[in-house]
């Protein structure tokens, strides 16, 4: 089993930046993709960013909405995914879930999650 625990959301101003943390612990040998999904309220779950392992090294996503503002970096010291947030807009309030799995658990590609989810954070962006 894998458990996922997202930290570092929060409230920040347009144009400001939050960096969340996800640190995974337990049979971390399973882990071979992560990412990043929000769930604004009202809107449906939507894959933000994500790196996954491929045969000629990691391949990285962001989608569009984020691209150039958000940053997806691993530390494999700490077993840690972070999301760095710059530029942020209101747009981005959303609660931020942090998710992996093994290989052929998912495919980000297709929208489809991997097996772990962390429990969330809740980012928020205000005037």
């Amino acid at each position: 089993q894998v458990q996922l625990v997202e930290s570092g959301g929060g409230l920040a101003q347009p144009g400001g930046s939050l960096r969340l943390s996800c640190a995974a612990s337990g049979n971390i040998f399973n882990l071979h993709a992560m990412g990043w999904y929000r769930q604004a309220r009202g809107k449906q779950r939507e894959l933000v960013a994500a790196v996954t392992s491929g045969g000629s090294g990691d391949i990285i996503y962001y989608a569009d909405s984020v691209k150039g503002r958000f940053t997806i970096s691993r530390d494999n010291d700490k077993n840690t995914v972070y999301l760095q947030m710059n530029s942020l807009k209101p747009e981005d309030t959303a609660v931020y879930h942090c998710n992996g799995g093994p290989p052929g658990g998912g495919d980000y590609g297709l929208d489809i999650p991997y097996d772990y989810w962390g429990q969330g954070t809740q980012v928020s962006v205000f005037s």
